[in-house]
Order: C-alpha cells, then structure tokens, then sequence
C-alpha cells in the first residue's frame, strides 16, 4: 500500500505534502479574493452606478486563460507560487464580488431602519447587520471559487512544477506510471469536495436561524 503513495524524487515532496501544498495554493487566494471583495462588494451596493463596471472588469480578467496569466506574470515573480495564485485570486472576484452584493442587498430594508435606529453607523451596519444576514450568499460563492480554484492549481505543473497535485500528470505521463495520474485526479477530486463538505458545515454553523431544509 505504501508504494501506492510513492512519489518521484523530483517532486521534492511526499504524497501529503503535495495535498497540503495545493490546499495553500488553492484556498489562499480565495481567502485573499475575499478580503479583496468585501470593500468592493460594498462600494457597489452604496453605489449602484459602479457594479456594472465592476462586473465587466472582473469577467474580462476572467477570460484570460490561465496559462497566459501565468506568463504575463513570470518576468515579475518568477518560477513561484506566487504567479500561481495571483490569477487564482484575480478570479474569485467573478464569483464572490456578486455573490457578496446580492446577499446584502438581500437584507430588508426594515432591519436597515432598525439597525440605523439603534445608532448603527455606515460601517457597523455592514459588518454587523448586513455580512451575518448575507452568510448563505457569500458561502454559496466561497463554495464555487474554492472548488474552481482547487481545480485550476494543477495548471501549474506547466511553470517550474507549482501545480502540486498537478505535477503528478506531467511525472505520470514522463514516467509512464497511471499510478501517478490517478492520485492526481482523485485526490484533487477528493479535496474538492472535502473543502465544500466543510464550507456547508460553516453555513449551517453560522445560520443556526435558517431552517433544516434551506439549510441541506
């Protein structure tokens, strides 16, 4: 069983340390797009004139294939993972900057007048009233973009073997070894799906409110 998880010794890594790897590779950027979206998020529900450009911008960058990312990138920081998950983090925008502004603007405009009522200023209702009422919203597009960006890391294998899991196609295919293949599909696979099982379970921890059936 243990000559299953055997890795080159090129990789400079074991089967779990390649797993690790991709998970910061994959889920730093999302954390990073996030921290990115929030204010953006905002400044589009106070003005609404900005969304639509905002969604053009980020949609374009989207576009961009992210092989040719990647390239723009290497003459400014190199061979690193750093070119990898910049493009990972530029498009999670597409999916959390939307996902963002239509759960606050989801919030009724009651509990706004209530919050305001209390002495609730511009920013504290945000962080306060508007992101808790907004949690289903926001992990919906978490769920999306940590799942995309999971899969997009083994892209690159193809500048210098930062692609993690995603080295294992190209040593499987120099190697002539499916063994090498099949963890890389599989365990992207697998951790795909790990990281939505726990974003579900973060949404039902943080919308105890919300019932059973909305919940699953």
């Amino acid at each position: 069983m243990s000559e299953l998880f055997d890795m080159p010794s090129d990789l400079q890594n074991s089967y779990l340390g390649l797993v690790g790897l991709h998970l910061r590779e994959a889920l730093l950027p999302v954390l990073a797009g996030l921290l990115v979206a929030l204010p953006i998020a905002q400044l589009c529900v106070r003005l609404r004139w900005l969304y639509p450009p905002v969604l053009w911008v980020t949609t374009v960058l989207y576009a961009i294939p992210s092989l040719a990312f990647f390239v723009i990138l290497i003459d400014y920081t190199g061979l690193s993972e750093l070119t990898v998950m910049i493009p990972l983090a530029v498009y999670s925008l597409v999916v959390l900057i939307p996902a963002i502004v239509d759960g606050v603007r989801s919030v009724p405009q009651e509990t706004l007048a209530a919050a305001k009522a209390m002495g609730f200023g511009p920013v504290r209702r945000y962080l306060q009233v508007q992101l808790p009422i907004a949690v289903p919203a926001i992990i919906a597009g978490l769920r999306i973009a940590s799942v995309s960006s999971i899969s997009l890391v083994s892209v690159g294998m193809l500048i210098g073997n930062q692609g993690a899991l995603g080295n294992l196609l190209n040593s499987g295919m120099i190697y002539n070894q499916e063994r090498l293949i099949w963890l890389s599909v599989l365990g992207t696979a697998v951790l795909a799906i790990l990281v939505d099982a726990v974003l579900i379970v973060i949404r039902m921890l943080l919308t105890p409110w919300m019932p059973r059936k909305a919940t699953r």
